[in-house]
């Protein structure tokens, strides 16, 4: 199989998603990575108004949030290939649902860690990342 030309690294602001960036910025020195801001949707009930004005400034501090990422990068020719990209929605569908739409080769993301996820997320089993592996059609390399 040849290296990805596009690689999607997805943040959602968990702990250590720097080193999701990282292992795709060194594995695949070729590629364009795109990084990919995830902003959940709310579901606290509010005028029209206040949804979009909220949501403007959560997909800011997601912005934000991708870019700090990115600060640790030493090699300036490695971030000059990285893209800062947002989306609204939950990430087990917006993820898989970005790899199609803009031909993605590959996902690298960090899998989620037991000792910090939710007691329904350990008991089950599942977070982002499980989810997106069996949600997409592109190779997924998760970080545990």
């Amino acid at each position: 199989m040849a290296d990805p030309d596009r690689v999607l690294v997805p943040t959602v602001g968990r702990p250590r998603e720097d080193e999701a960036l990282a292992h795709a910025l060194e594995t695949f020195p070729d590629a364009d990575v795109t990084l990919l801001a995830v902003v959940t949707p709310l579901d606290a009930p509010m005028s029209e108004g206040g949804v979009l004005e909220r949501d403007e400034a959560r997909a800011d501090e997601a912005r934000d949030r991708a870019t700090r990422l990115l600060a640790p990068i030493a090699d300036p020719s490695a971030t000059d290939r990285v893209e800062i990209e947002t989306a609204a929605g939950r990430p087990g569908t917006v993820i898989p649902r970005y790899s199609t739409n803009h031909d993605i080769d590959q996902v690298v993301m960090r899998g989620h860690d037991r000792k910090s996820s939710s007691l329904v997320r350990r008991l089950l089993g599942r977070g982002v990342a499980a989810t997106v592996v069996e949600r997409t059609d592109r190779p997924v390399t998760v970080l545990k």
